[in-house]
């Protein structure tokens, strides 16, 4: 039984090198291979990030129609402001889920793309390196400005669901109202400030990545007119 058993144990051994061999040679792709791997991962995880913006820009497009009709409305229609502050209130929770999804697609995705900060350093070709690590550099101030945008945006939605909430006091004051919408409107000033930034890193990284991937040798094809845009903030 134990002579049987070490055959066993043998022939198992010879047969995982014979599958470490096989697999070892069928994963002969280049340095610039695996990164481009990992780089169009990124690019696909974030699909969830483009699927949010079209519902995003909606549900905000149904709020400020919303916040329209509210403002035209004195306070003998007080019970209707009530009702349509409530409905902008839902709105807002709505968004803010949606938010949060594309948050965890941009996390998702960076968290791919850092794979390749190690496989970066054992490129040879030093054009093809220094290329690598620009894009890198900007894939990672992109990344920041898309977090810096993300804190902005909810807290503008945070100062919106305020604003909604005083609505429904018959005690709001026009002053304390009044103050209230200054601080959304600077802090949507954030929001644009950090969307146009996201925008120019994106912009400016898929120009290195396209560098890149020419100095590489790496055949791709590219999407006509991508989008670059970020929703929140527009």
């Amino acid at each position: 039984m134990r002579r049987l058993y070490y055959v066993a144990i043998k022939k198992l051994l010879f047969i995982l090198i014979i599958s470490m061999a096989i697999l070892s040679a069928c994963s002969g792709e280049t340095t610039e291979e695996k990164i481009h791997n990992h780089l169009e991962e990124a690019v696909s995880l974030e699909e969830g990030f483009e699927s949010q913006q079209s519902e995003i820009t909606k549900l905000e497009k149904e709020e400020q129609k919303l916040y329209s009709q509210i403002i035209d409305l004195g306070m003998d229609d007080f019970d209707k402001i009530k009702e349509l502050s409530s409905q902008a209130i839902e709105i807002i929770d709505e968004r803010a889920e949606k938010i949060a999804k594309e948050k965890e697609s941009i996390d998702a995705s960076q968290e791919e793309f850092n794979k390749t900060q190690d496989l970066i350093e054992n490129l040879e070709d030093p054009d093809v390196k220094d290329k690598a690590e620009k894009m890198d550099e900007i894939m990672d101030n992109r990344y920041e400005a898309y977090n810096t945008l993300h804190t902005a945006y909810t807290k503008s939605l945070e100062l919106e669901k305020e604003l909604y909430t005083m609505l429904q006091s018959e005690e709001l004051e026009q002053e304390e109202l009044t103050a209230q919408i200054d601080t959304i409107n600077e802090s949507y000033q954030h929001v644009l400030e950090a969307n146009e930034q996201f925008n120019e890193n994106t912009v400016e990284y898929n120009a290195l990545k396209e560098e890149f991937y020419k100095l590489a040798e790496i055949d791709v094809t590219y999407e006509e007119n991508p989008s670059a845009d970020s929703s929140e903030g527009k």
